[in-house]
Order: C-alpha cells, then structure tokens, then sequence
C-alpha cells in the first residue's frame, strides 16, 4: 500500500457540550494525523451552529504508513481564564480509505457528521467532516496539474497587461501631446489662393 495526500475538510458542529460558564463559547478544533496538527481558526456562528469551514493537508509516507491509520479531532472551547477547555474527540479511522484510494487512483467522502465523545466516553453532538485520499503517484501528476495551471493564470495576467499596453499606445489621445507633420503646411493647404 501506497502513502499520499489526505485532504481533510472540517465544516462544522452542532450539539456540542457547552463548557463556558459565562458567556458565548468559541470553539476551535485540533486536527492530528500521526506526527502532524492543525489548528482551525476560533468558530464563528452561534453556539448551535458552529461553522469552521477549513481545509488541512497531510502528506501520508509509505514508509510510516502503519502511524496514518486514524484521523484525530479534538474540539476546544477557547476561554478566557484558562488555556481551554477540552469539549470532546472524534477519531477516524483511514485504512479503508487509503486502501480504496490506492486501488481507484483516489477516494473521496463527502462531508459526514460523526459523533463526538465526551470524557467519560458518552457522545454529545456531532462534527461534520470531509476527506479526500490521493495516492503518491496521483498527487504527483495532480501537483504539476496544479503548477501548470498557475502558470497559464501568470502568463494569462501578463498577457493581458501587454495587451492593454499596447490597445493604450494605439488610442489617438496621446497624440495630442506630441506635435506630428508641419503645421503650417497644413494651415496652407487649406487657405483659398
């Protein structure tokens, strides 16, 4: 089995444990696969709905591929008087997805709410997440896909600015300030002898 690229998409939540003793909760949601993590921005929307709305990248390596396996969010309530607090956990587990995605060239799950387990291991509220599998040999093909379309978007931008360079030294406005011809020569073609 092959290592890749897993794309993760954390939408939102909505049920969740609420832990702050005053005031609105924020939440933020720390996403850990192996040996990398990722923070998402502090949640904006209220506290039955919970939007995040971020995409993480985590670059999975054949060699190590046995420490991929699961997918690890934890969601924190950011609070004022303390460091935070701990809400809940969902964990998801990749090796069906990463075998799928390296026998189709890739595999992707739509946004699913999965449940989130408190401390004392009940479930309270869900997480909405998205995943996207790539194996090596595809991420590869697709990153140059990617570089070579941001090149055709540079060359695209500069072509454009020449063109409007050139459509601008050809208008007659600028003609008006750099004098052409003989004017008396003009002044006396047109006098009646």
């Amino acid at each position: 089995m092959k290592g890749g690229l897993l794309e993760v998409f954390v939408v939102s939540a909505q049920g969740i444990r609420h832990s702050n003793i005053l005031g609105k909760p924020s939440y933020y949601v720390v996403v850990e696969c192996g040996s990398q993590s990722y923070r998402t921005k502090t949640s904006s929307g209220n506290s039955k709905e919970i939007l995040w709305n971020e995409k993480f990248k985590f670059e999975l390596q054949t060699s190590k591929l046995e420490l991929w396996y699961y997918l690890k969010l934890k969601i924190m309530d950011e609070e004022f008087f303390t460091a935070g607090g701990f809400v809940g956990e969902t964990t998801i587990y990749l090796k069906g997805i990463i075998t799928e995605g390296n026998e189709k060239g890739f595999m992707e799950v739509a946004p699913v709410a999965y449940n989130v387990v408190l401390e004392d291991d009940t479930y309270k509220g869900q997480i909405k997440v998205g995943l996207r599998f790539t194996p090596i040999n595809k991420t590869v093909q697709t990153m140059e896909r990617e570089n070579a379309s941001k090149e055709n978007v540079n060359n695209g931008v500069g072509q454009f600015i020449y063109s409007k360079i050139i459509n601008l030294w050809g208008n007659t406005w600028w003609r008006s300030f750099i004098p052409y011809g003989d004017v008396n020569s003009s002044i006396d073609k047109n006098k009646p002898n």
